[in-house]
């Protein structure tokens, strides 16, 4: 088996595309098509399922890449650590809710100062590993990153807050204690289709509890529920920093402010390796100092 193709292979389950994968290469489409042919040949499996329409790995392929992705990742940054220039594609992985991260400066910035590094950013609640997937680095919450990772923290604590439009509170009264949200329409937050609504935690007393509020509207869009908050659809619950520009123009008031004490906010992380990549490095520099 050559060898050399199994970058082809990585590129196509990456890009889930044949001309996407030959443009990253630089090479043509039809070099990738037959690379691929060649290595299913030398296996004697099928490893990409092919249409007129789509790209898919097979449950082989997708074996194989999986087995492929952490030596790779590893060879290509000891690679690029040769190179002191930060360049290449830099992959993260960022939760949906890190306004700070996702707003547009921090990144804008970046690119700016290194043209030679592309950045691509998966907006993903899905909790995982993010070596095994190919990512670089991920944003998330300090208090679920894996011990194993290197943390940078990005701005300061963050806090959740309830939140609903003086409409809606003129109609139905604002809420005295978390416990009174029981008698009112929320709008809730799900990471998947498979899970139960998040539950809204508070502080009473030093005492951390949860209410399990049943939202009559349940998404895993923060914007739908902003929108659905602002058309005076109910109350809604979620990072301050979300919320802040409504609070600010009067089009959201915020509650129950007293039972939702500050809490360890965002960082970027990554795995812990001697040689960091040159781009990673200028990633986590930039977070540094935009940290301040």
């Amino acid at each position: 088996m050559d060898l050399n193709l199994l970058p082809l292979l990585l590129a196509v389950a990456e890009e889930r595309n044949f001309r996407a994968a030959a443009d990253r290469l630089g090479v043509t489409r039809s070099a990738v098509s037959q690379g691929v042919r060649r290595l299913e040949d030398a296996l004697g499996q099928q490893l990409v399922a092919r249409t007129t329409r789509s790209v898919r790995l097979t449950e082989a392929g997708e074996r194989l890449v999986e087995s492929l992705r952490t030596p790779m990742g590893a060879l290509q940054s000891a690679l690029e650590a040769r190179d002191e220039v930060p360049r290449g594609r830099l992959r993260l992985a960022v939760t949906s809710i890190a306004e700070e991260f996702l707003s547009g400066p921090l990144l804008a910035r970046f690119a700016e100062r290194y043209p030679a590094v592309t950045v691509d950013v998966t907006v993903t609640d899905e909790e995982f590993d993010i070596v095994p997937r190919g990512y670089d680095a991920g944003v998330r919450l300090g208090e679920v990153i894996e011990q194993d990772m290197i943390a940078v923290s990005i701005g300061g604590p963050q806090r959740e807050i309830a939140a609903a439009t003086t409409a809606y509170l003129a109609r139905h009264g604002a809420p005295a204690h978390p416990r009174d949200l029981l008698a009112h329409r929320c709008i809730g937050w799900r990471p998947a289709p498979e899970t139960a609504p998040w539950r809204w935690e508070f502080v009473e007393n030093g005492r951390p509890f949860a209410v399990t509020v049943e939202p009559q509207v349940t998404t895993n869009d923060l914007r739908l529920m902003l929108r659905v908050a602002l058309a005076d659809g109910g109350i809604t619950f979620g990072p301050w920093d979300c919320f802040k520009a409504h609070f600010d123009n009067g089009a959201l008031v915020p509650l129950l402010g007293e039972y939702l004490p500050p809490f360890t906010g965002f960082s970027l992380y990554y795995p812990q390796r001697q040689h960091i990549a040159p781009k990673l490095r200028a990633l986590v520099d930039h977070v540094r100092s935009w940290r301040g």
